[in-house]
């Protein structure tokens, strides 16, 4: 792409700004809670229009304790042509009713609300990045396929299967999460995260009538709970922390069970093995305590692959056009993009540059939605990779 055509998309999104700002109010003010699949249907409903406006066929297969996902394509699909997977999540933290308290507020530059930094203002620049490429007649000689779920914040569960297999045959995917920092870095690599609970059972009695006739679930979850802190590592980025604990029944009763869940974050595959080793095999430091050890890695990590570099080093070529410097980061936190990236080059990050995910102060910046929407434009417009 020359740069007098990246500019024909700038002056396409400012024509449009108002239109491309109206969607997104939409997409907001359809409240769309992870756990919630009632509420889901109006913004499944207005994403459906959107597609089929642009002559995409659209699938929506529906959750079992969700909403399910929408699947899109265009109708008239190039056969033998390469694919590129476009991936978004229209569910949010917040409950339904938040609006109500936290509502859409814009004024020169940001634009506030519940949802709309992550990610409702990634969804929108999907449907006018495709709506540019369709009025402008744009080339894409790798035809762009879209997945948007509602179950990401709470782990992708049930749309997991359906992203696998996609990313397979996809030569790239793009994630519409949101960038890093105020000076929007996009995102190349993001940690694995896992979930564990250790259940520790022991043998209750009278604190004060005959204590030494009990065994203290407590007491060895202690032991444990200092063994876990010991595996942090900050230097090769592991974290592993005991973020919740719960046991006992009264204070004067040695507790019979307690419970801990923990949170691990890494780097590499290598460290996600090495952790998940060390906390499975946990032994109880009293004889007469029994352990449950449960968990695994449910995001794994996004490393800096060769494809994700060469996807990466092509989005910096293609931001120049824009007058973009584009710089990238790693993110502590997983998304979908950790899933794509074990099967094709990924790239993440790409939504508008904005702060407050899962915060009351939630916003993006009015001018940024138009500058990502471009660079979304002109990223779908490149060649393939060839990796």
């Amino acid at each position: 792409m020359k740069k007098t055509e990246a500019k024909h998309i700038v002056d396409y999104l400012k024509e449009n700004q108002e239109s491309l700002v109206l969607f997104l109010k939409k997409l907001v003010e359809a409240e769309s809670p992870s756990t919630d699949s009632d509420a889901q249907a109006e913004i499944f409903k207005l994403l459906e229009s959107a597609f089929e406006e642009l002559d995409y066929h659209v699938l929506h297969v529906p959750g079992n304790k969700t909403g399910g996902f929408l699947f899109a394509r265009p109708l008239n699909r190039l056969k033998k042509t390469p694919i590129q997977l476009l991936l978004g999540h229209c569910d949010t933290v917040w409950e339904k009713g938040t609006i109500l308290n936290m509502p859409i507020d814009q004024d020169e530059f940001t634009i506030t609300g519940p949802g709309i930094f992550d990610m409702k203002a990634g969804l929108t620049q999907i449907i006018y990045s495709l709506r540019i490429i369709r009025d402008l007649k744009l080339n894409c000689p790798v035809t762009p396929v879209v997945i948007i779920n509602s179950d990401e914040e709470i782990g992708s569960k049930e749309s997991e299967k359906a992203i696998i297999s996609l990313s397979k045959i996809a030569e790239r995917a793009f994630v519409l999460e949101p960038p890093l920092g105020i000076n929007g870095k996009l995102k190349t690599a993001r940690k694995g995260i896992g979930r564990f609970t250790l259940t520790v059972t022991g043998k209750p009695a009278h604190a004060g009538l005959n204590p030494d006739k009990g065994v203290s679930a407590i007491v060895e979850l202690s032991y444990h709970i200092q063994h876990l802190f010991s595996l942090n590592n900050f230097e090769k980025g592991i974290t592993v922390n005991v973020g919740m604990i719960e046991g006992g029944t009264s204070a004067n009763v040695i507790a019979a069970e307690s419970r801990a869940v923990i949170d691990v974050r890494v780097h590499n595959k290598e460290d996600a093995a090495f952790i998940s080793k060390e906390i499975l095999s946990l032994k109880p430091i009293d004889k007469d305590i029994e352990l449950l050890v449960e968990g695994y890695f449910g995001r794994p990590p996004m490393e800096r692959t060769n494809r994700n570099q060469k996807l990466w080093r092509m989005a910096k070529g293609q931001g120049e056009l824009l007058g973009l410097e584009l710089e990238e980061s790693t993110a502590g936190g997983g998304s979908d993009g950790n899933t794509t990236s074990l099967f094709t080059a990924t790239l993440d990050g790409l939504g508008t540059i904005g702060d407050g995910a899962h915060a009351r102060h939630e916003f993006i910046f009015t001018d940024k939605l138009i500058e990502r929407t471009a660079l979304l434009t002109i990223l779908l417009t490149a060649k393939p990779l060839n990796y």
